[in-house]
């Protein structure tokens, strides 16, 4: 029999109108169930839904890997026009099954956040917005597709983003200035049609929710999102700790990279920059290095060895960017298979092991979490808590990082402290994004030099070394829009940085005691999505970064490991 890889695994288009007929033929059922009966009509119902979701990221991940394929582009814009009325057609099986005398049987097996999550579908699903959602779909694919065709000639190459970004991590600084004039200019060059999309996307985002009765698209966001555990106005005083305690260290960070690179001034361009010592690029092909993260999981435990083995063995990767592949990374879970996949753009540069490690953390937890029982579709938890898996990972694999530097000690280092000190610096950007989105969609900036001009102000109070020697559109405020999450996943960002306090805790830990730290980590990706944020960092051992003192006292104890 032949080994199962993604390229061998069949597709076919589901047939929409079967499911649907299915679903109504069960939702009677449902009504008059019993307990036995119901539990088992729950499971089909859920089974079927698991196979339209395993056809439904085939055709995506095939999309995300060639844009330019008729075929699954096609099937593409066949669920973006579907989607929004499954969830229609799935809204009365589960009315019945959360009305149903059974329902605590259901609890049992599948859990109270399970329900909790069911009815705020229920809220969310709703025909007077299927054309909206449709209709946003589609912009988010043109973006993706206009973001990955993008390219520019640079020194005689043509270069995408990522390889503009690459020649922005160049030693000689003059490289780096160029490639960060062309990387702005190519942005300039789609600029006006990103601006339309978005300005389309927020009369889109802003009726539905308007239509769903709610006060803000933010407020529909935080129940889409699942954030039941806290509020707009935690995440606002979140970011004020931000402010008081992450900036100056990261203010610090390239204060003192400035000195070593011997600039008066540092620039855009210099904040990637390799230092005095030398690059932290990784050495080896891409197959190479997918071989290299095999020895290195299985080093860290039984359990990360027999995950990576099993992606690594059925191919469940594509790594490499090429003309026409959609920008980004992700991982993502193919339910029928339990088998996560991970896409990204390789360039050659350290953000490389950062795939093998972050996107691995993702695929890692729902791996785990699915072989523990839990149901598919809460297989990820909460966007949150989902980060907290990636983000450690990268920093839990340390002891063995050197494995991606040609078992270089002074090298793996050097990237270790790089890396910590990206990820410091990380979160004041994460958190101008998301104050940015929030005025956005509050104050309806339909206005492009508006959000301009709002994306600059959030860079002195977020970003105040940012200085983009003189380049016009970005000093203007453009940086913005290469942010694909603003335009794809609206809200999704503040999440990395709530994650990475939880990480840099794992990594705190570990330095004192690194198998209590990993069973602590190990149990949080077992459990899923069975609970929300607050209790799945209990399980974890974590504490909250809401919680007034935690970033204080995580940015204390970090100091000495960055500075």
């Amino acid at each position: 029999m032949e080994k199962m890889t993604f390229s061998t695994l069949p597709y076919q288009r589901p047939d929409f109108a079967a499911l649907s007929g299915f679903l109504a033929e069960s939702t009677e059922k449902m009504k008059r169930a019993g307990s036995e009966e119901a539990l088992a009509l729950l499971d089909e119902v859920i089974e079927a839904l698991q196979h339209f979701e395993s056809q439904y990221q085939i055709a995506y991940i095939r999309n995300s890997i060639d844009t330019g394929d008729s075929f699954y582009d096609g099937e593409i814009a066949f669920f973006n026009e579907t989607l929004p009325h499954l969830e229609l057609a799935k809204k009365p099986f589960f009315e019945a099954a959360l009305a149903s005398p059974a329902l605590p049987v259901m609890k049992e097996k599948y859990g109270d956040l399970y329900f909790t999550r069911l009815e705020r579908k229920q809220r969310l699903a709703d025909p007077r917005i299927v054309d909206d959602q449709v209709a946003e779909s589609r912009l988010v694919q043109e973006y993706c597709r206009i973001t990955a065709s993008a390219s520019a000639e640079f020194r005689g190459e043509s270069l995408n983003f990522y390889g503009l970004l690459k020649k922005m991590q160049d030693a000689d600084r003059n490289v780096r200035r160029e490639a960060m004039t062309c990387w702005s200019g190519l942005y300039q060059s789609i600029a006006g049609r990103l601006d339309e999309i978005y300005t389309e996307m927020l009369a889109i985002r802003q009726r539905m929710a308007k239509t769903l009765g709610f006060a803000s698209f933010e407020d529909l966001i935080f129940l889409q999102m699942e954030r039941f555990d806290y509020t707009k106005e935690d995440i606002a005083r979140y970011r004020e700790e931000i402010v008081r305690y992450v900036v100056p260290a990261a203010a610090q960070i390239f204060e003192e990279k400035k000195k070593a690179l011997h600039l008066d001034s540092l620039h855009f361009y210099d904040e990637s920059a390799p230092g005095p010592d030398g690059d932290t690029d990784p050495v080896g092909t891409a197959p190479e290095l997918v071989e290299k993260a095999r020895q290195l999981y299985r080093r860290l435990s039984p359990e990360t060895g027999e995950f990576f083995d099993f992606m690594a063995d059925h191919e469940m990767f594509d790594l490499v960017s090429r003309p026409g592949k959609a920008t980004g990374g992700y991982c993502t879970f193919i339910p029928d298979e339990k088998a996560p996949f991970i896409f990204s753009n390789f360039n050659g540069t350290a953000a490389d092991v950062d795939v093998l490690t972050h996107e691995a953390g993702h695929a890692f937890q729902s791996y785990t979490a699915s072989r523990a029982g839990v149901p598919f579709d809460v297989v990820f938890p909460t966007a949150e808590s989902a980060e907290i898996h990636s983000m450690s990972m990268e920093l839990l694999t340390y002891p063995d990082i050197a494995l991606f530097f040609g078992d270089d000690p002074v090298k793996a280092q050097r990237y270790r402290r790089t890396h910590l000190q990206e990820a410091v610096c990380s979160v004041p950007y994460i958190a101008c994004v998301d104050e940015f989105q929030e005025v956005v969609y509050r104050d309806n900036l339909t206005s492009a030099a508006d959000r301009r001009a709002l994306w600059h102000r959030l860079e002195q109070k977020y970003l105040p070394w940012r200085d983009y020697d003189g380049d016009a559109f970005l000093a203007g405020g453009g940086f913005w829009m290469q942010k694909l999450h603003i335009f794809t996943i609206p809200f999704y960002y503040v999440d990395y940085s709530l994650a990475q306090m939880s990480a840099f805790e794992y990594f705190l830990r570990a330095e004192d005691d690194r198998a209590a730290a990993f069973r602590d980590y190990l149990a949080l990706c077992r459990a899923g999505g069975r609970y929300s944020y607050l209790k799945l960092l209990s399980i974890g051992g974590l504490h909250s970064p809401l919680a007034a003192g935690t970033v204080e006292q995580i940015m204390k104890q970090l100091r000495c490991y960055i500075l």
